[in-house]
């Protein structure tokens, strides 16, 4: 797989602590894109499935993986094939994508099926800097969507995955 970069301890690419792996290579070039050196396919470097689950099982507090980019989909064999991987281990997986979901769907390319297959959130849409908020949790841009993939698919619809309040479930009741 060809990397940009990895964050050992992301906050900020999905639910809880993340490793984020950055794709290299990337088709969309969206105006006011925060990783414009990862467009280049032939930039980063090359990086293996072992390599990567080794650097993730360090951290024993990682509760996932997240691919982002440059475009995961550019890559979906590998990136599948590694999420994969990490689903066995018991985490979850969250990818990135400047493609709607819809699209994703429609193409029939068996590797972009085999990615949502694995992937437990998808934020797809590319970014667009007249829609760019800081308000909102793991997107740059309103129009992105936060889906849940495997409900989704079982629904044939895009179903929005929604964060559970993990503070409500140490609320002790009134008496």
């Amino acid at each position: 797989m060809r990397i940009a970069n990895v964050v050992n301890d992301s906050i900020v690419d999905g639910h809880g602590l993340r490793f984020t792996v950055f794709t290299q290579g990337c088709p969309h070039h969206c105006p006011g894109c925060h990783n414009p050196d990862t467009h280049d396919p032939a930039g980063g470097r090359e990086a293996s499935q072992e390599e990567l689950l080794a650097a993730m099982e360090k951290n024993p507090l990682i509760e996932g993986l997240t691919l982002s980019g440059g475009e995961p989909f550019q890559q979906a064999e590998a990136c599948a094939a590694l999420a994969a991987a990490v689903r066995q281990k018991g985490w979850n997986v969250w990818t990135y994508t400047g493609y709607r979901y819809e699209t994703l769907l429609a193409a029939g390319d068996p590797h972009w099926d085999a990615l949502l297959r694995q992937t437990d959130v998808l934020v797809d849409g590319p970014f667009l800097q007249e829609e760019k908020s800081y308000e909102l949790h793991f997107r740059g841009s309103r129009n992105q969507r936060l889906i849940d993939v495997p409900a989704s698919l079982a629904q044939g619809k895009v179903i929005l995955w929604e964060e559970q309040d993990v503070l409500a479930q140490f609320t002790v009741p009134e008496s």
